[in-house]
């Protein structure tokens, strides 16, 4: 169902934007939990530590193209705003075209180089085997994980944050029977719970086919839609190369954590891979108000209104930084219990190390929070540079603390990797962001008006909503909202830069 982010109160529909994307985080994390404790328990440490050892390869290879497919979405979500309908579907065709491209190099090549670089990385010896196997079938299915990606992304910016949790929850319940059945009574070691994700993810992908196409003519592509020009490439690559590269240059640095986890031993990345399975449930509501702040950025730009996006960042930081406090308190008091869910009896040292990354991140926690909330709104208005460069200031403090701070204090000293590429990373954001801010201040704000002229009218339309209306009934409902009126444009949208703010 399509909806628009630019009326209401800005906190309350980033809010509600965010909520689906932090249990469809949330519900991804755990299936990841089950995968891990199958693996950790019936494989033993050594497979566990396996599947930790090939974290960074693959989110090298993977985040890449999940960068790729999220920067795509943006034109998409700032047409939709502006009332565009062919700049929508234009957008979509467009995205189309350059997943399916890279889809294809990552089937082809990931397989390729997944020895090779495991082994550039010093992955132990007895641990090798195990992960050059999970991550080429990872690399092998690596279509699917892309495609969902892109499909997901491209619902959720025309304000549907809804349906993509729906298809993961199926996908992820998929997943946990899937290993369960894989590791367990078929026996495929850690090439079951590879398997298991992709053949979920594909089933995924399906379900958001076949829910454009019966429930989502806003995104159905004409065949003129198709003949994309260089322009429209352009655009999308501006937007979609960077914040690809970016989650390239994180994952650089993740890479050289990796090497000086290797070079510690088994149990110190068996303890890194359990206490980031807990901080990457912990941090699922921060990373979803960071891309609810984007598309709410971007159809907010796309409807001129810079007005918003200013009440709107503002707003999301103080909800970042308050539920950052919450997350710190919880983590350094219930951490330990959570890791021990990872781990049998005599593995006291990997639970005491993954409890001690715990707290370090905890404690750490607003950085982060802000940090994915203004990259967010500078990649959704399109400000793209910035957030690139941030990615390189990760990378150098990572590489500082995993080599001189890992030499000094071991793994405490590659701990300390994430809170010091966050620091570096906000240390750019912040001065950044409050330039865009003063330029916000400056332009005109155009009203709304719901005529024939305007590119978008608010006005009071219809909706059809599958599903239970007052929480007791299961039959179609309609109710009333503000929606933005599609109309057919070829002009581009011009966002002035100077003039009076309107009150």
């Amino acid at each position: 169902m399509a909806t628009t982010l630019i009326t209401g109160r800005p906190w309350r529909v980033i809010l509600a934007f965010s909520v689906p994307l932090l249990i469809g985080n949330v519900v991804q994390q755990l299936y990841q939990f089950v995968d891990t404790i199958v693996v950790g328990r019936q494989l033993g440490v050594n497979s566990l530590a396996a599947v930790g050892a090939t974290g960074s390869l693959i989110f090298l290879v993977i985040g890449f193209a999940w960068g790729l497919a999220s920067g795509f979405a943006i034109p998409t979500a700032q047409a939709f705003g502006a009332g565009d309908a062919r700049g929508v579907r234009r957008s979509v065709a467009t995205g189309t075209l350059l997943t399916a491209a890279t889809s294809l190099i990552l089937t082809v090549l990931g397989p390729l180089i997944a020895r090779p670089f495991l082994e550039l990385l010093q992955t132990p010896p007895e641990l090798l085997a195990e992960a050059t196997v999970f991550t080429q079938v990872t690399f092998l299915g690596g279509s699917t994980i892309m495609f969902f990606n892109y499909l997901a992304a491209i619902i959720r910016s025309i304000g549907d944050s809804t349906t993509p949790l729906v298809f993961l929850t199926i996908s992820c319940a998929l997943n946990v029977g899937l290993v369960i059945l894989m590791v367990g009574p078929l026996g495929w070691g850690v090439a079951g719970a590879a398997w298991a994700t992709v053949v979920a993810q594909a089933i995924s992908v399906l379900l958001c086919l076949l829910y454009v196409w019966r429930r989502l003519p806003v995104l159905h592509v004409h065949r003129t839609d198709w003949r994309v020009s260089g322009d429209d490439i352009g655009r999308h690559l501006r937007l979609g190369l960077p914040m690809g590269f970016q989650a390239s240059i994180i994952a650089i640095g993740a890479l050289i954590v990796q090497v000086a986890l290797n070079m510690l031993g088994a149990e110190e990345v068996a303890a890194y891979t359990a206490a980031s399975r807990v901080d990457s449930l912990a941090t699922a509501f921060l990373a979803s108000l960071g891309l609810a702040a984007s598309m709410y950025a971007a159809q907010n730009l796309g409807a001129r209104r810079p007005d918003r996006i200013r009440r709107g960042t503002i707003q999301a930081i103080w909800i970042a930084v308050a539920t950052s406090a919450l997350l710190g308190v919880i983590m350094i008091a219930f951490g330990e219990a959570v890791v021990r869910l990872f781990v049998g009896d005599g593995a006291d040292r990997v639970v005491e190390l993954a409890h001690l990354m715990l707290i370090i991140n905890g404690v750490s926690y607003a950085m982060l929070g802000v940090l994915f909330v203004l990259r967010g709104v500078l990649q959704g208005i399109g400000r793209v540079l910035v957030p690139t460069v941030t990615g390189v200031i990760e990378l150098v403090m990572r590489v500082v603390a995993a080599l001189v701070l890992g030499a000094m204090w071991d793994f405490t000293g590659v701990a300390m990797s994430n809170p010091l590429a966050w620091l570096g990373a906000i240390v750019l954001l912040i001065p950044a962001y409050v330039a865009a801010h003063r330029a916000f201040a400056k332009m005109t704000v155009d009203p709304v008006e719901p005529t024939l002229t305007t590119p978008i009218a608010t006005v009071t339309t219809p909706i059809p909503v599958i599903g239970p209306s007052d929480g007791s009934h299961t039959v179609d409902a309609v109710f009333t909202a503000p929606v933005p009126i599609l109309r057919e444009r070829t002009t581009r949208l011009r966002i002035p830069r100077v003039g009076r703010r309107r009150r």
